[in-house]
């Protein structure tokens, strides 16, 4: 009876055969709950590092918008009203309306000049946002598990587990 005990009988697609009994060594049951728990901390530490990412992404972007409302100020700037009408003539009479028209232009253009300047400084932090997150969506591809070991990955697609 003791040597039955150790045989067991296996079927392989029809093929009936005697092999002996494997020990399985059962896990002790706390294994259970360890898994658990670490896959409940790989869970938090990757909820945090997403919580990280994205307040730096928020803080980045109040930045910008702060910047865009210091700059509409200067945009909408109480400028001085031109007069109706000029008149371009050489005589000196003339010249104060002249010498008004030049400043007011000029003051327009400085104007323009410091909210484009601005708008430009948006646009070169913008575009370093956007090139910095396409740099960290290369690196979370490139430190995919495949890269490291790509004989890993064909054992696991070849197998045959019923799992």
């Amino acid at each position: 009876m003791e040597d039955d005990d150790q045989w067991e009988l296996c079927n392989d697609d029809g093929f009936v055969f005697k092999r002996k009994r494997r020990r399985i060594d059962a896990p002790p049951p706390s294994s259970d709950t360890d898994q658990h728990a670490a896959l409940r901390r790989r869970k938090k530490q990757t909820l945090l590092k997403l919580k990280s990412k994205y307040q730096n992404e928020i803080l980045q972007w109040e930045s910008l918008s702060n910047t865009l409302r210091s700059i509409q100020p200067r945009a909408t700037l109480q400028q001085p009203s031109l007069p109706s009408t000029f008149t371009f003539t050489s005589s000196s009479s003339s010249a104060s309306p002249d010498t008004s028209l030049l400043h007011h232009l000029l003051f327009q253009v400085e104007a323009q000049e410091a909210i484009i300047r601005d708008v430009s400084n948006l646009c070169d932090i913008a575009e370093a946002v956007c090139v910095k997150r396409e740099e960290h969506f290369k690196q979370t591809l490139l430190d995919l598990p495949i890269w490291a070991s790509p004989l890993d990955l064909m054992h696991v697609l070849c197998s045959d587990d019923d799992d």
